[in-house]
């Protein structure tokens, strides 16, 4: 019987799809752009890395230079930058996940005990401008303020200090960026953590008031509980970019005075690949770090749908 029933569902099955693309042509037309450019942008360009099993030469061309197996990756582990750029680049990003995830948690319970609405929708429209201005521009800003002639050194210089080149100085950079990322970011992630506190049941604080609980005791008994699923959710989601520190920044901040401490993978690829004409070399770093980012989102979205139920697929 089921032999006999499987041809009709096979059947139904393509007048549905049948239907479905008669009924939403148009939808498809629209999405067929956008389909194609990820295809040319963000899937052909992935033939190139076969660059990272090759000695790449520009003028032999992908098919005329040799294979090389896996050398340009035993490299990787025999230079002590790679191994100093995989070292800063999970300090900086460790960093800027633990920090990205406390204190937008801190500022959303903090907004979320403002009762004025203007002051409150004031204090998040401030704190999330940040998020809309390019690393350009904030790198800008930093150079400015941090710089010999700045707004800082200038203060220095008032109590007879003498000024400090911030941007220069190795010690200093790691927690420069790890700041300034944060100042920029976290005002999204407040968003997204008051959104969940919004979704807690009103009847839960009344109920919390009538028996006596301040509102501390609120906070720590119903809104953190209420908003838990979501803190596990983010901080899953971010194990995926445990490599990824930040290229636009870093680029924009770092000097060769700072590579001890702020060059990242990404960095390194680019000066490796385009500056140096390491192209296979910087293929391959870059091939490796995209494997250990690929291994990681897929274990955070399991760790998330285990956790908390949350999926995309």
């Amino acid at each position: 019987m089921k032999k006999k029933n499987q041809p009709v569902k096979n059947v139904i099955a393509k007048k549905t799809w049948k239907q479905e693309v008669q009924h939403n042509w148009p939808l498809y037309v629209l999405l067929l752009p956008s389909f194609v450019l990820a295809i040319i942008f963000c899937y052909v360009p992935m033939g190139g890395l076969v660059m990272a099993f090759q000695n790449y030469k520009p003028w032999l061309g992908i098919t005329g230079s040799e294979f090389v197996g896996m050398e340009n990756f035993r490299q990787i582990f025999a230079f002590k930058e790679s191994y100093q750029a995989i070292i800063n680049t999970l300090v900086i990003a460790v960093s800027k996940i633990i920090l990205g995830l406390i204190v937008p948690i801190i500022m959303a319970l903090l907004l979320n005990e403002v009762k004025h609405v203007g002051l409150k929708k004031g204090i998040q429209t401030l704190v999330y401008l940040p998020h809309f201005l390019s690393w350009v521009t904030v790198a800008g800003m930093l150079r400015d303020i941090l710089g010999l002639d700045g707004i800082v050194n200038g203060v220095l210089k008032s109590f007879g200090m003498d000024p400090v080149f911030f941007l220069g100085e190795a010690g200093m950079f790691r927690q420069i960026a790890v700041i300034s990322d944060l100042w920029k970011g976290f005002g999204f992630g407040m968003i997204v953590y008051l959104a969940a506190i919004s979704n807690i049941d009103q009847s839960l604080y009344e109920a919390a008031e009538m028996d006596g609980a301040n509102r501390w005791q609120q906070t720590m008994y119903i809104t953190l509980p209420g908003i838990m699923p979501m803190i596990i959710v983010m901080a899953t989601l971010s194990l995926g970019n445990v490599l990824n520190a930040g290229f636009d920044q870093i680029f924009n901040l770092y000097s060769p005075l700072t590579y001890s401490t702020g060059d990242i993978i990404d960095t390194y690829v680019y000066r490796q690949s385009l500056v140096n004409g390491q192209y296979s070399f910087g293929t391959a770093v870059g091939l490796f770090k995209s494997g250990i980012g690929l291994i990681l989102t897929v274990i955070s979205y399991r760790i998330a749908y285990k956790v908390a139920g949350y999926r995309i697929f």
